[in-house]
């Protein structure tokens, strides 16, 4: 599992999976909530991929995004 993070964007990216090729997502489902929103992409036989968390600061814990790669410098 992998988590990256971009201060910028506020976004989080968790990766479920040991490598997400181009063009595997195919589907996703948007959850949304009062701090932001969770979007899971799923690829055609229904793997879950990888979870992406807008307004992560406000989803998250922050010992998680302390750990995260972060991707925004």
């Amino acid at each position: 599992m992998r988590t990256t993070y971009d201060a910028e964007a506020d976004a989080a990216y968790i990766t479920l999976v040991p490598e997400i090729e181009p063009g595997r997502p195919v589907r996703n489902a948007e959850v949304e909530s009062a701090g932001g929103s969770v979007v899971l992409d799923f690829d055609a036989a229904g793997v879950l991929l990888g979870v992406e968390v807008l307004g992560a600061t406000r989803m998250l814990d922050a010992a998680i995004l302390e750990g995260a790669e972060r991707i925004d410098r």
